[in-house]
């Protein structure tokens, strides 16, 4: 093959590789443009008043397509797949709890995103902010309203994997003070400190006491569940292959991911209820990976969420294990039941 016939191989794959590039961000351009605009027979959304002290409701991210996409917004809790008042505030990840919510928030840049997390009133005015160190995760509030976690990845970003790493946080709400990494706590595992570099923590989820929370250690391979004491700084591990806890309204039991043996390792969980009391599991009805930080709408029922058209939709699904899965909302995430 001679020199000429080389250099036109060669500028014939750099001209395919160029039109596919250019195919490739006129697409995006193109899918982003449509978001704008709103869905066919997606969701009614109209701009309202949305606080966080209406008895009654569900506030959660909107995801449908249109120029309220990524806005808080609410419907009554008994309506979920009502029509929807929207806020105007847009978040990634969203949770409320008498009448103070946290909201994690890109800010966009020249160059690249930042993120930060947003303490909010019942009104959804700002009171504090704090700097997000990676993509944000999980968050959530305690029942009392006083404190705020949040976790984000600052290394991969997905759960799915090991290839990841993650840093939590824990706001007073009342004071300002953060806790910018849960890596400062003590561990006691099996009744013996534990120490280790690799230890990773996500999905914060807290007791009425203002004392007492849950989470997720990651180390050495494992999952476990661990019950946290803000006043010791320390981390207790309870029960192993935990992740995403989320504390039921009588404090009795925990809904989590669990990885089961011999699913693919892309979508490696189920959803569980543990007995706290007597650390009986519980599989629940849904087949599916969850890879969600479940939500207690009441006593009986857990709502997380699913890969759907537009995002993610909500189901919900018994907290005893009976019963069936079932969609409640569509391109609708990180929900919170007000009252």
């Amino acid at each position: 093959m001679t020199l000429r016939s080389r250099l036109l191989i060669l500028l014939s794959a750099l001209a395919v590789l160029a039109a596919v590039a250019l195919a490739s961000v006129l697409h995006a351009s193109a899918r982003a443009e449509r978001r704008d605009h709103t869905q066919a027979g997606g969701p009614k959304v109209t701009p309202g008043t949305v606080t966080l002290t209406a008895p009654g409701r569900m506030v959660f991210r909107n995801m449908a397509w249109g120029p309220h996409r990524d806005e808080l917004t609410t419907v009554p809790a008994g309506a979920p797949a009502g029509p929807r008042t929207s806020s105007g505030v847009k978040c990634l990840r969203f949770y409320a709890a008498a009448g103070t919510g946290v909201c994690l928030q890109a800010v966009h840049g020249p160059v690249s995103d930042t993120y930060r997390a947003l303490i909010l009133d019942a009104h959804l005015k700002e009171r504090a902010h704090y700097d997000v160190p990676g993509i944000p995760s999980r968050a959530r509030v305690s029942p009392t309203g006083h404190y705020a976690a949040w976790t984000a990845f600052v290394g991969g970003d997905s759960y799915a994997g090991t290839n990841f790493s993650t840093r939590t946080a824990i706001a007073d709400t009342r004071t300002g003070a953060l806790i910018p990494s849960l890596e400062a706590f003590r561990i006691v595992r099996d009744g013996r400190p534990y120490q280790s570099s690799d230890v990773n923590f996500w999905g914060v989820t807290f007791a009425s006491d203002d004392r007492t929370f849950y989470a997720t250690l990651a180390t050495k391979g494992s999952t476990y569940l661990v019950r946290g004491d803000l006043r010791t700084r320390t981390l207790t591990t309870l029960h192993p292959n935990v992740e995403c806890p989320s504390l039921s309204p009588d404090g009795t039991r925990i809904a989590y991911k669990k990885r089961v043996r011999g699913l693919p390792k892309d979508a490696p969980w189920r959803l569980y209820v543990l007995d706290l009391r007597t650390m009986r599991e519980t599989p629940l009805a849904e087949t599916r990976s969850v890879d969600d930080q479940a939500v207690w709408k009441d006593s009986h029922t857990v709502v997380y969420a699913l890969p759907g058209d537009y995002g993610a939709d909500l189901y919900q699904v018994p907290a005893d294990g009976t019963g069936t899965a079932r969609r409640i909302s569509v391109s609708a995430v990180s929900p919170a039941y007000l009252g």
